[in-house]
């Protein structure tokens, strides 16, 4: 019975305990069921802000068609379906007794955490959305601005209150070529892109119509402003219906036509004209005011010339020092007088004259201004002239360059690189320098022709394009003439049918870019002057007739970039004079015939086709300068011995090529190999593949000194966004890179990338403990999703800084409590760092804890810091180690970024203030109560972007801090994340 007792007792203690435990559990969740309830109100009040923030962004996303919306839909409902159970639940908790409470309370908890997970996600897809980056509401235009002149200023004005006025919808800008239409409403689009915070419309859209109007072009440059996909083989009316759909859901927008020549029809276009949208305004630009007015204008404004005094003052701003000089003034003014007001002729002649100081040269320039121009017949006849007058004064085969760039549409912004490969083409630059070289003298052309203002910037870095005006007048040039210049140009006019009777035998260049021609006839006659052919852009053309190169026997480019050619003719190989052959884009381009013959070809741009083996007789361009392989995701084969053959090549690209160049001890049979590149004595420029890290020779390592610019894509899926440093750059992804050796590699990269690799420590040990000296090359390191240490328990550290001028730092998904593990182990200093970017390190507490080696960052001037759930402070110093000096942290530093960094609350010491310092974004940072700004350093500030009640709960020493930076306030509401659920339980 005894034993009977002593086995019951922990039985009935453990049924005790248990019951005790489910009657503390039932009166905890009983005693916190209205702390319960009111957090679930809390949370619901937050949810709701950021559905309001979904709701706003998930109209624009329908404004801008992206295929977010849909999940942001979806989301939407979840927060209907879950509010509706919440609201039920407070319902029932008004009538609910004291034995319902413990059940509900529990029921609570539940709903509480669902909140907290859906509104969790809501703002990842705001994340998500905001990562995509949205379209701005105005884009800035580039080009020159208005002059200090005080009438186009006045205009300026007008045109700008006409934009707030109920009763104008359409305004017209009108008056002759040259004039400066296009620069006031440039001037105008961009003063509302200084102003996008306060301006009034939803989307400004600009589009440029020129002189031969192509509605569908028109139409896919509104499309492409409003994010809208352009369809393969739409229809321009279907096309204008989705922008017509698109344009009513926003409130407001402004519509900039530049350079109408012709009547146009809205409609047609798909802009809305309806009552609802008497806020969205419609500005244009035209020659002729009767086209300002088949639009319907409300209101016109004729550009006039400038007036005398206005007109010397552009002059002497381009004529230079030399219009002050007493015996030029008198005779200078009246060469300014003679260029008629006109800005662009203004602008052209002072170009001209700028610096000559000799009274005889100023004396011609007006006599040459004064004579007649009985070619032309109409109002341009003022502008011609002066035009004429600048070009008469270039060298030769500068005119020759200048005539080339009419080729192009107008209003065409053309690469630069591309440009002077034709001109090299055309013997235009002589050819006996090495590539890189050849392309530096026609940069310098480029700049001549840029600074006599006959050229000018594109839309786009690395571009030019050419006023309307100036490339009619080298179009008549070209049209008249009887010699080398002969050209025919109908490029962008949407041509359907190949002009054969155009076809003359002294014809020179001919370019049908950008039209759509669908088929080329097998002869065009004896054309055996032709020596530039452009048909690139005529993407219904699918077809090369055999006969048709067969009449080009001195053809040097051929450019059938963008078209549906399939295969390329045999009689390709008749082309004995081509150096240039451009099949860039053709994406159904599987075959291309032998090369055998094209001795003198010397470019070669296969970039995105779908070749899968290299040309056959490849091997025998001996005189090949640039091979562009580019994006050829098909390519599996160049067979070995080819590449060493290539004697003269100095570009290979093959930038994102599904060839994998392996080494010999690893390679396919029968297939090319790094070994063979090594072989390219005069190759300057490489973008490749590699399979794996090559053990580098002596004979590697002056191979890459050797090279002016590489991309080395190391690994299966090599792969890496540019940065700022890239002329020599490694990216290894997805290796083992314990037992690489890649210090003969650093001795000459600028920029190393390490991506999803492992035995990283490993690496770094083996590059501390073989290198005897830094690198001092390397300007940009990035380290990406590396999950170990840095730093092993025990690993050797360097004795010196091994990367004494690195620029810039960016360390994602990488596992480290403070940059210092990294610093101290690669003997880091960051003297020379500019910028720092650090995200999604989970484990990071301290961006940088400073000490002895370490005091300060000199040169640091952005910080950008994201998605770090562990980060509580950006600068310390070590336990045990006291600041060197009193100096900032950095003292250079210009721009900070920071994003939800949940944990973070200070920045520096309390009373450091950063002198610098411009632009601050804090987002989702709610416990960052204090920054590094004080009264000695505020006025610099141009920026504050955060959350509003982040901003309410700043402290400053000073109030007048606060003041002084209010006008720099930014709200970013639209990114608001609210605080942590109180779940109670």
């Amino acid at each position: 019975m005894d034993c009977l007792g002593a086995a019951l007792v922990p039985i009935f203690a453990e049924i005790g305990h248990g019951m005790w435990r489910s009657t503390y559990s039932r009166a905890i969740y009983t005693i916190r069921f209205e702390s319960n309830i009111k957090a679930l109100k809390d949370a619901l009040n937050g949810l709701m802000e950021v559905q309001n923030k979904v709701k706003k962004d998930l109209k624009t996303l329908e404004i801008k068609g992206k295929s977010l919306h849909v999940q942001l839909r979806k989301w939407l409902r979840d927060v209907e379906e879950i509010v509706l159970k919440a609201n039920s639940m407070q319902e029932e908790h008004v009538s609910c007794g004291l034995s319902l409470k413990c059940r509900l309370s529990k029921k609570l908890v539940v709903i509480l955490k669902e909140v907290k997970r859906i509104e969790k996600q809501g703002v990842e897809l705001l994340d998500i959305l905001s990562a995509e980056g949205k379209s701005e509401l105005v884009e800035k235009i580039l080009g020159p601005s208005i002059p200090d002149q005080k009438i186009a200023s006045e205009m300026l004005a007008k045109v700008l209150s006409c934009l707030t006025s109920d009763k104008v919808q359409k305004i017209g800008v009108w008056g002759m070529g040259g004039v400066g239409k296009t620069t006031l409403v440039r001037e105008l689009n961009n003063k509302l892109w200084k102003e996008a915070a306060t301006q009034p419309f939803g989307m400004v859209i600009w589009a440029t119509v020129s002189k031969e109007f192509e509605l569908g072009r028109v139409q896919k440059q509104i499309a492409e402003r409003l994010d809208i996909e352009i369809k393969s083989g739409e229809t321009e009316e279907n096309l204008a219906k989705r922008i017509c759909k698109r344009l009513e859901k926003i409130s407001n927008f402004l519509l900039i036509l530049d350079d109408v020549w012709k009547p146009i029809d809205l409609d047609q276009l798909g802009i809305p004209q309806t009552d609802r949208h008497k806020g969205s305004k419609i500005v244009l630009t035209s020659r002729y005011f009767d086209v300002c007015q088949s639009i319907r204008t409300d209101i016109d404004f004729k550009v006039n010339s400038l007036c005398e005094e206005e007109a010397w003052e552009l002059f002497c701003q381009y004529a230079g020092e030399v219009t002050r000089y007493d015996r030029v003034r008198p005779i200078a003014k009246k060469v300014s007088r003679e260029c008629g007001g006109l800005p662009l002729a203004i602008i052209t002649v002072g170009m001209a004259m700028r610096g000559k100081k000799k009274v005889n040269l100023w004396k011609n320039a007006r006599n040459e201004l004064k004579k007649s121009v009985p070619y032309v017949k109409n109002i341009e006849e003022k502008i011609y002239q002066p035009i004429k007058f600048s070009y008469d004064l270039l060298e030769r085969k500068v005119k020759s360059c200048l005539l080339f760039c009419a080729l192009f549409p107008e209003d065409y912004s053309i690469e630069v690189a591309e440009l002077v490969r034709y001109w090299i083409a055309e013997g235009f630059i002589d050819q006996t320098e090495n590539h890189g070289t050849l392309m530096n003298q026609g940069i310098s052309l480029v700049e001549i022709l840029k600074d006599s203002c006959l050229l000018e910037e594109g839309a786009r870095d690395d571009t030019v394009k050419m006023h309307d005006v100036v490339r009619d007048f080298a179009i008549w040039v070209m049209s008249s003439s009887k010699n080398d210049s002969h050209s025919l140009v109908m490029s962008g006019i949407g041509l359907r049918e190949f002009p054969l009777e155009m076809f003359v035998p002294s014809i020179r260049r001919v370019s049908l870019m950008n039209n759509k021609l669908k088929s080329l006839p097998d002869q065009v006659g004896e054309c055996v002057e032709l020596s530039t052919l452009l048909l690139q852009g005529n993407f219904h053309l699918e077809e090369l007739p055999v006969g048709f190169l067969l009449s080009l026997p001195a053809l040097r480019t051929l450019n059938l970039s963008g078209t549906r050619i399939r295969s390329l003719p045999f009689s390709l190989r008749e082309l004995h004079e081509l150096r240039s052959l451009i099949l860039r884009d053709c994406y159904y381009l599987e075959e291309v015939p032998s090369l055998e013959g094209l001795t003198k070809i010397q470019v070669l741009d296969l970039c995105a086709t779908r070749i899968r083996e290299s040309p056959r007789g490849l091997e025998t361009l001996n005189s090949l300068r640039l091979l562009d392989l580019s994006r050829t995701h098909h390519l599996e084969s160049i067979p070995a011995g080819i590449i060493p053959q290539l004697s003269s090549l100095e570009v290979l690209d093959m930038t994102l090529s599904h060839f994998h160049w392996g080494v010999s001890a690893q390679n396919q049979e029968g297939q090319a190999t790094l070994e063979e590149i090594v072989c390219l004595h005069r190759l300057l420029v490489l973008s490749i593949r590699v399979v794996c890290v090559p053990s580098l020779s002596p004979e590697y390592n002056s191979w890459i000194e050797r090279l002016k610019k590489f991309q080395l894509f190391i690994g299966p899926t090599a792969n890496s966004l540019p940065s700022r440093h890239d002329k020599r750059r490694v990216v290894v992804s997805s290796l083992n890179v314990s037992e690489a050796f890649i210090g003969g590699l650093l001795a000459n990269t600028t920029s190393l990338v390490m991506n999803h690799c492992w035995g990283l420590n490993e690496m770094l040990e083996n590059l501390v403990i073989d290198s005897t000296s830094s690198f001092k090359v390397l300007r940009s390191l990035t380290v990406e999703s590396f999950g170990g240490s840095i730093r092993p328990a025990g690993g050797c550290v360097a004795q010196l800084d091994l990367l004494p001028n690195l620029e810039e730092l960016h360390l994602r998904r990488v596992n480290l409590e403070t940059i210092r593990e990294l610093v101290g182990h690669l003997g880091l200093r960051f003297q020379t760092l500019k910028h720092l970017e650090v995200s999604r390190c989970s484990r990071l507490k301290c961006l940088l804890s400073l000490g002895n080696f370490i005091c300060f960052l000199p040169n640091l001037q952005e910080i950008h810091v994201s998605f770090c759930d562990r980060l509580q402070e950006l600068f310390d110093y070590s336990p045990g180690e006291v600041p060197a000096s009193t100096e900032p942290v950095v003292p250079a530093l210009r721009v900070i970024k920071l994003r939800n960094l949940p944990r973070l609350r200070k920045l520096c010491s309390q009373k450091e203030s950063w002198g610098c310092l411009e632009h601050v974004e804090v987002i989702r940072c709610n416990l960052l109560k204090n920054l590094p700004i004080s009264s000695n350093n505020v006025h610099r500030v141009k920026e504050v972007r955060g959350e509003t009640h982040w901003w309410n709960d700043l402290t400053w020493d000073d109030d007048t801090i606060r003041e002084t930076l209010q006008p720099h306030f930014v709200p970013a509401d639209g990114n608001m994340l609210t605080g942590s659920l109180g779940i109670s339980c």
